[in-house]
């Protein structure tokens, strides 16, 4: 979460101390004016303008929640352009500017007050509105390529915060900031995050559609690097350098930043040369058409933006009046209306009779500048997207399946499903010449409605129902012409599994035989003294009871007594219900003696015996096979990589070594099924367990383990990741392999 903070955080920070600093000089000038009645309407104007940024980043949110994948893909990726577009700009405009903020906001507030409230309100809106949209829009485009919103709401909450904390800082002369300096190093890294959004923004437009060369890939280190590592992460989130990427990524990112940075660079070195001596300065001007300094901290909102020496200028601005060079000017009381000098071009605020102009409410003009974007934002999300109550209603029942079906149009589509029969039926969207399934609801009630999304490409649909005890009824096809990005699983049935399930029972089967076998070894040691002995026979046993994995769900009430563990037992370790393959470890590490853990041994044995004979006639669920090859390695990086379970053998790696054999003796007998469905994805797995065995083999010396404790910092992280990726990889099988009534 935390690498995904740092660039809304950074935009956070720039964006509020620019609208934080036009807010100080607002109100400073204000104040120095002797105007602070009108600082409600300064208020308002921020607040219309907080509400607007809000709003759009509502409906930048929701109208791309509604949208087709490839249309999310294409829209994500085009307001990518434009965010980096923004940000590029605000980066060239904020290194100009920083020295003459304050004149210019000046300029545009003396104006305003002359013209009346309303100016005022639209200059504070306009003033800050550009700052907030730009955060709302950079902010949506940094939370889809992180895949998730907390971390960048975090990162730019806590960037708004500090931003608010420092113009505050400067407003009461507490902090004096080197602007230039500030906004120029934030500029730097600035371009180089928004060459990894601009890569970003590339990629979705091609998997969109809009722009070709989606598999040209430049570079492929997706395989050789941790995708978990704290670098990885932080690389990816930070700049948006992914593992993999394209030739127009490459080009793109490398492009802009050779572009963008050189020209930065070479306006800062610009700015950076001393400016040609000014004219002898003229005549003191009055106090009233000095630069607008106030007692309460208005001039250090000036003086803090720490500009050139006096006479120097920024790109070709004038030099605006210092305050701490003309300390004479300043009256004592810090207001110009106490001195009796009013500001040129405006009348005194003070002359208006009292209450004179309000026929409203003072609470209605804040709320409606908040009520109105929201409104409109609101009817926006809702008249302007597609919405379920809109999409189509299909009859489902046990005598008619699909009624009121007509071919849908290509896209992301949202089809009501109505049951009018009076059985609880499954209902499937299917390719009927080959059944493979587009989508699916299990358990529809009877008199219920609920809605199946799926996306639609070219081809043929039809609609198949199962009612509960019933035949299934499948619907007449229709073809849909066009359309990209629609995927079917071919469904997979008892039948299906019947072999797989064989073939590994057998393993399983003579994994207990050779078990048997260990265990009356492990107990022949103890019962001959051999304690040496013991430890390796206990190894190799629990290695091997540790590879049956998949068949652990079967198990039933042997797995706790051969394999439980301590924890819950109100004994503990010493608890006379604790007892298998534990039990005996940490008698063995913890000084126990031979005749003492016999006992123990000789139970295990029996446990073990009886799992034998027991098992060829306990349940089986073929459906449990490609379930289990998530689950034992989830197990493993929950229990044995984080040495929850070790007893004191230091053995965790040894046993996830051995989970990591029985996930892939599952996968071996699932092979044909995964690879008719999905090739690819079989592609990965295996190379992820090859990377995921090669680090278990580092952590393997002359047939010592290295206890999970004593990994280094980088090796432990490197494991957890690869099995991480591992499981990533391994979560669609159960679904891919699910048995479905479709078929």
């Amino acid at each position: 979460m935390w690498d995904d903070a740092f660039p809304s955080f950074l935009i956070g920070l720039r964006e509020g101390l620019e609208a934080g600093l036009i807010v100080s000089i607002l109100v400073a000038t204000l104040v120095r004016a002797g105007a602070k009645s009108r600082l409600p309407q300064v208020w308002t104007g921020v607040l219309a303008a907080i509400a607007l940024a809000m709003s759009f980043g509502a409906v930048l949110t929701f109208t791309a929640a509604s949208l087709s994948a490839t249309a999310q893909e294409a829209f994500g990726g085009t307001l990518s352009i434009i965010a980096v577009a923004f940000v590029t700009a605000m980066v060239f405009w904020m290194r100009r500017s920083a020295r003459s903020l304050s004149g210019e906001i000046k300029e545009k507030v003396t104006g305003a007050l002359a013209m009346g409230s309303g100016m005022l309100i639209v200059t504070s809106f306009l003033a800050v509105g550009r700052e907030g949209l730009e955060t709302a829009l950079f902010l949506w485009t940094t939370a889809r390529a992180a895949g998730e919103s907390v971390g960048p709401m975090v990162g730019a909450g806590v960037g708004l915060v500090i931003a608010a904390g420092l113009c505050w800082g400067l407003y009461r002369r507490v902090l004096k900031i080197n602007l230039t300096k500030f906004f120029t190093a934030t500029g730097v890294v600035l371009i180089v995050i928004a060459a990894g959004v601009l890569g970003y923004g590339l990629r979705d437009l091609q998997e969109g559609g809009v722009l070709p060369g989606k598999a040209a890939f430049a570079f492929d280190l997706s395989q050789s690097i941790d995708p978990s590592a704290w670098y990885t992460t932080l690389v990816q989130g930070v700049f948006n350098l992914m593992p993999a990427m394209t030739w127009l990524q490459v080009i793109g990112y490398a492009g802009y930043l050779a572009v963008v940075m050189t020209l930065f660079v070479r306006g800062v070195r610009t700015a950076a040369k001393p400016a040609p001596k000014p004219a002898p300065a003229p005549a003191p001007q009055s106090v009233g058409e000095q630069t607008p300094v106030a007692k309460d901290g208005a001039a250090e909102v000036a003086s803090a933006e720490e500009g050139p020496a006096k006479g120097e200028t920024a790109d070709g601005d004038a030099p605006e009046a210092r305050p701490t060079s003309q300390p004479e000017a300043e009256p004592a009381t810090g207001s110009a209306s106490e001195s009796g000098t009013e500001p040129a071009g405006q009348s005194e605020p003070t002359s208006e009779p009292a209450g004179a102009g309000r026929k409203r409410p003072a609470w209605l003009l804040p709320v409606a500048v908040v009520a109105v974007p929201a409104v409109v934002a609101g009817g926006i999300v809702a008249f302007g997207t597609s919405k379920p109550a809109g999409a189509p209603t299909i009859a489902v029942s046990e005598k008619e399946c699909g009624k009121g079906f007509t071919a849908p149009k290509p896209g992301r589509q949202t089809f009501q499903m109505q049951n009018t029969g009076d059985k609880t039926s499954e209902v499937y969207l299917v390719d009927p010449a080959i059944n493979a399934v587009y989508g699916e609801i299990e358990g529809l009630a009877p008199g219920t409605t609920r809605d199946l999304v799926a996306t639609i490409a070219g081809g043929s649909y039809a609609w198949r129902c199962v009612p509960t005890g019933g035949k299934a009824v499948t619907s007449a096809a229709v073809r849909v012409s066009g359309g990209s990005g629609g995927k079917a699983v071919v469904p997979v049935s008892e039948q299906d599994l019947a072999a797989p399930l064989r073939a590994y029972k057998q393993y399983v089967d003579h994994g207990l035989a050779t078990l048997t076998d260990q265990t009356q070894k492990l107990s022949d040691d103890l019962a001959g003294d051999d304690l040496d002995a013991a430890r390796t026979d206990w190894l190799t046993a629990h290695r091997t009871y540790s590879s049956l994995g998949a068949a652990y769900g079967t198990f039933e009430d042997f797995d706790k007594k051969i394999n439980g563990r301590a924890d819950g037992l109100p004994g503990g370790v010493h608890d006379k219900d604790f007892s298998g393959f534990h039990r005996i470890e940490y008698g063995l590490w913890h000084g126990a003696s031979a005749a003492e853990l016999s006992g123990p041994a000789q139970q295990l044995h029996g446990d073990v015996m009886g799992l034998r004979k027991a098992f060829p006639t306990q349940g089986f669920d073929p459906g449990d096979l490609p379930l289990r090859t998530h689950e034992i390695l989830e197990n493993t990086l929950q229990f044995e990589l984080t040495g929850d379970t070790d007893e004191g053998s230091g053995s965790n790696l040894a046993t996830a070594d051995a989970n990591l054999a029985g996930t892939q003796e599952l996968l071996n007998v699932l092979r044909p099924l995964i690879a008719k469905r999905e090739p690819q994805l079989l592609a990965s797995i295996e190379s992820d367990i090859a990377r995921m065995q090669k680090l278990l083999d580092d952590a393997h010396h002359d047939g010592t383990w290295t206890p999970v404790e004593k990994l280094d910092a980088t090796a432990r992280q490197r494991l957890n990741g690869t099995t991480g990726q591992l499981l990533e990889h391994l979560a669609p099988v159960p679904d891919l392999l699910e048995i479905r009534k479709s078929a």
